[in-house]
């Protein structure tokens, strides 16, 4: 599989064909495309990783059904209507464990499908924009950002590790750091 094929989503048309075609290259990447969105929305509503994965094969297994049945009409898009599945699926078990208290219909109305999709998919633009910024920073900054705010590290570890003189001297660059990945990042929109 090349590496395009692996890393992109398939489009709409591309998986309504796959299935129709037996392809599991679509399914593969339909299951990587998609899942980390099922993955947020099962762990933000008390679920797990494992429940998450039942709850994703759960939705795949109707979307292929639905499409191979031929009364298949895809009315928003397939990104929204695997999560609508994902969500309706997961209320529907999490009323059957009792874990959550109310009616499935009154819970509809704090979670518009299309609104949490495409919160999901800015944060998901956000995150990756973050990353080229990052990419662009070079270094001492992008090792100092990396070490304080994703590896928790003290700014008296930073210190020793880049021989400022003191804490204080390793926060001022962090700030000068920052202040240039935020630029980089606003230059990007």
């Amino acid at each position: 599989m090349s590496k395009v094929l692996k890393g992109s989503a398939p489009t709409d048309s591309e998986v309504i064909l796959g299935i129709l075609n037996n392809s599991e290259v679509v399914l593969e990447r339909l299951y990587v495309a998609y899942f980390p969105m099922v993955m947020q929305l099962i762990i933000n509503n008390n679920g797990s990783a494992d429940d998450a994965k039942d709850i994703y094969q759960e939705a795949i297994i109707v979307l292929y059904n639905k499409i191979k049945s031929g009364d298949f009409e895809l009315s928003s898009k397939l990104k929204t209507f695997i999560y609508s599945v994902c969500r309706r699926l997961w209320l529907k078990r999490l009323n059957q464990m009792s874990r959550f208290d109310g009616d499935i219909k009154d819970f509809q109305d704090y979670l518009p499908v299309e609104d949490e999709v495409e919160k999901q998919t800015d944060r998901d633009l956000q995150y990756t924009k973050m990353e080229s910024a990052l990419a662009l920073l070079g270094e001492p900054c992008k090792t100092i950002i990396e070490d304080f705010y994703m590896h928790d590290r003290s700014m008296q570890d930073i210190c020793e590790r880049f021989g400022y003189t003191n804490a204080d001297n390793a926060k001022t660059q962090k700030y000068k750091c920052l202040q240039r990945l935020k630029k980089l990042f606003f230059q990007h929109n």
